[in-house]
């Protein structure tokens, strides 16, 4: 598996098309929610298997905190370990820019996937976002 920083539209155009695949087909997200004003400001992340995209994912920093979205893997690459590499790959990057916390969004099924990652859950109770339960989260780099 490869990760990389996209640096064209082809690659994001593969991000993209990961993201629709698990968001919009698979959990049924509208796509006008999927893809949002924040995609030109957004450092994306597509993960290659064998030159096929396989996951995606985005960082966004908002003031002194970066913050990981859109965070999804084919069926055929999840249980596999790509996810935590993934993550690993969009916390160098926000270390790397000189962010030391990170925030982010999980969905409620998520949760012990990132908590093995170290983020701590910080609000008191799930809200829904595009209709998918949800909790916020934060990691101390």
């Amino acid at each position: 598996m490869e990760i990389i920083q996209v640096t064209n539209i082809h690659q994001r155009q593969d991000a993209y098309d990961v993201r629709t695949k698990v968001f919009v087909e698979e959990q049924h997200v509208p796509l006008n929610e999927e893809i949002d004003q924040y995609e030109e400001e957004a450092i994306h992340f597509v993960m290659y298997n064998h030159d096929l995209p396989v996951g995606a994912g985005r960082l966004r920093f908002i003031e002194d905190v970066g913050k990981v979205e859109r965070i999804c893997l084919l069926k055929e690459a999840r249980g596999t370990g790509a996810g935590h590499a993934l993550m690993e790959k969009i916390e160098e990057t926000a270390y790397s820019n000189g962010y030391n916390k990170l925030k982010l969004h999980a969905q409620c099924q998520a949760e012990g996937f990132y908590k093995k990652l170290g983020y701590v859950t910080v609000s008191n109770e799930p809200f829904l976002d595009a209709g998918i339960p949800h909790v916020a989260m934060e990691k101390n780099l």
